[in-house]
């Protein structure tokens, strides 16, 4: 299992701007700052992701995304909307992503520097009233031919 994991930004205080806005529906705070550096955990707890200012930074190629744990499908769709406010791109929409499972429900964003980000809830629900999402799990980025699920 991992213990966190960390990447390099280009603009530290755009990135704590964002990270702050975007993590906070998931339950993850930033717990730690620094200089040049900032780390987001649970509150109380260490870090699982840090943030390093390093301005040649740049986020890898396709096949790379940060995937967060959300424990509803309302903390994915809140994460989803407070990354488009503070600033991140959508790649795709929440919904079911029924080809990794039959209760994979996620959202996709790129932040403002790049780098693909995923919230799922993996639980089902027994509410009528929550949206199933796109069946299949299509979505924008598919229908453009790219990858779109964030990789």
């Amino acid at each position: 299992m991992l213990g966190h994991i960390s990447f390099g930004v280009r603009d530290l205080g755009a990135a704590i701007g964002f990270y702050d806005v975007a993590l906070a529906p998931l339950g993850l705070v930033r717990v730690w700052t620094a200089k040049d550096a900032a780390g987001y955990g649970v509150r109380g707890g260490g870090d699982v992701l840090a943030l390093k200012q390093r301005p040649a930074a740049a986020p890898p190629g396709a096949g790379f995304h940060l995937a967060f744990n959300a424990e509803t499908r309302a903390a994915v769709d809140a994460f989803h909307a407070a990354a488009l406010a503070a600033g991140g791109r959508d790649d795709g929409a929440p919904g079911l992503r029924l080809h990794y499972g039959p209760d994979y429900y996620a959202a996709f964003v790129r932040d403002p520097e790049g780098w693909a980000l995923e919230a799922v809830c993996r639980e089902g629900v027994d509410s009528a009233d929550d949206p199933p999402g796109e069946p299949g799990g299509f979505d924008r980025a598919d229908e453009a031919g790219e990858v779109g699920d964030g990789s």
